[in-house]
């Protein structure tokens, strides 16, 4: 994990530990890294409530109730997934905030509307999600790398401005 991840995470866990609020994941594309930054630092047990692996649309629809009609019209690698799986989060994990990704990682899987490299960041709480996306493509472990960072960064910021402290 990058240096910067486990800063980030640090920060994360001090408001969420501070403010006696929780957090939850679903992961698609990232198949559970951005829970392993969160829980890289001893005493997330405090605030981080777990996470959902949601690899698959059937995951997607069952655990986190995204539409099924939502994957047909805008597939799993979407803006509007993204937004849904924060919600499902929240609900299913019984949290105060989430954070989803969803995208094609790479090697393979990319198409015109969503090239390798294309992940969608969800984050927010029952008040606002937020969404963010990332485009380019550095292979694989890279994009991947690059995604959990980001995460984890906006979080941090969407926590800052909801708990009104300076980033």
């Amino acid at each position: 994990m990058e240096f910067e991840s486990k800063i980030i995470s640090r920060q994360i866990g001090d408001l969420l530990y501070a403010s006696g609020l929780t957090l939850g994941t679903a992961e698609s594309c990232t198949g559970g890294r951005i829970s392993e930054a969160i829980i890289a630092i001893p005493g997330a047990s405090n605030y981080f409530k777990g996470g959902i692996i949601s690899y698959t649309d059937e995951v997607k629809i069952r655990i986190l109730g995204v539409s099924a009609e939502t994957l047909r019209e805008k597939t799993a690698v979407s803006e509007e997934v993204a937004r849904e799986m924060v919600a499902g989060t929240l609900k299913a994990l019984d949290v105060n905030f989430a954070i989803s990704a969803t995208g094609v990682a790479g090697p393979g899987g990319g198409t015109i509307e969503a090239p390798i490299g294309t992940i969608w960041i969800g984050y927010g709480d029952k008040d606002e999600i937020r969404t963010f996306k990332l485009t380019e493509n550095y292979g694989r472990d890279i994009n991947l790398a690059i995604a959990t960072n980001k995460a984890m960064r906006l979080m941090l910021d969407f926590l800052n401005a909801k708990l009104s402290i300076e980033p």
